[in-house]
């Protein structure tokens, strides 16, 4: 097979729904949603600022099998408020990720994965949203002394704020080339800084900055994958593959302020970053 025939071939990850990236992963015929949205959970304040509510929030809770291992999957839909977390939608996600410490608990073994595509909190529900943010943390950090907490980050929206923490906090992150990761997206810099700060619509140059490629290169992601569903599974069971490893990356502390510490800010580019802290 050919490059073209190669390219042909693939199944857009990104091109996806959250309910169908979801069932992407599962194994064929496993996929059962949890709080679905014909169990109409959704948020009690968007609705209040004239904003139109959707029945799950924008996130898909999914159980089923992955290579045959009991699974849950988290994903969240970047089409309904850009992927942002609220009341609701953060706890439909925290609450998946303390369903999987239960299991544990009780000695049963489950598989968490988590499908970031979010700008971060619901700005309508902001004190909501980052409250539900922080036990999604506390969830993850539970979690994985007895699992990989794997994180895939698809595009194109990307992965901001608070939930950006939480991306930094799972065992292995799985990123695409069109896939962004940050603290503050470029937009919001821009809006905040101005333009002679960052321009966002320069795409070449934010995505040299904080696209999946220079976050895997400089070790704040684990694994690249193109834009192919099956390239994006495999990457995710290889990471349950390795288990959890002796010292997540988080808690390498003195490790980030030792490489911070040879960052000139007044002279840093995503190549100098990538001589500074690449891994590869």
């Amino acid at each position: 097979m050919n490059a073209h025939d190669t390219f042909l071939a693939r199944h857009s990850f990104i091109e996806l729904t959250a309910r169908e990236r979801a069932q992407a992963l599962l194994d064929p015929g496993t996929f059962r949603e949890l709080l679905g949205p014909f169990d109409r959970l959704e948020s009690p304040w968007l609705a209040m600022q004239n904003v139109v509510c959707q029945a799950d929030d924008g996130v898909v809770i999914a159980r089923g099998l992955l290579a045959g291992e009991p699974a849950v999957i988290a994903a969240i839909e970047p089409a309904f408020q850009g992927g942002s977390i609220g009341e609701v939608s953060g706890a439909k996600i925290a609450a998946a990720l303390e369903m999987a410490l239960g299991e544990f608990e009780a000695g049963r073994a489950i598989r968490p994965v988590v499908l970031f595509e979010t700008g971060g909190v619901r700005l309508q529900e902001a004190n909501l949203g980052l409250a539900a943010i922080a036990e999604i943390q506390a969830a993850i950090m539970a979690l994985r002394s007895h699992v990989p907490v794997v994180g895939v980050i698809g595009g194109m929206v990307g992965c901001f704020g608070g939930m950006s923490l939480a991306a930094a906090l799972c065992t292995e992150l799985v990123m695409t080339r069109q896939a962004r990761l940050g603290m503050n997206g470029p937009e919001v810099i821009e809006q905040e800084a101005g333009i002679e700060e960052l321009d966002s619509g320069d795409r070449r140059l934010i995505w040299s900055m904080i696209g999946g490629e220079e976050r895997v290169v400089v070790g704040l992601a684990d694994a690249l994958v193109e834009d192919d569903t099956d390239q994006v599974r495999a990457a995710v069971l290889a990471a349950f593959e390795r288990g959890v490893p002796k010292r997540h990356r988080s808690e390498d502390v003195d490790g980030f302020i030792a490489r911070l510490a040879q960052v000139n800010p007044d002279a840093i580019d995503p190549d100098t970053l990538r001589n500074l802290w690449g891994t590869s």
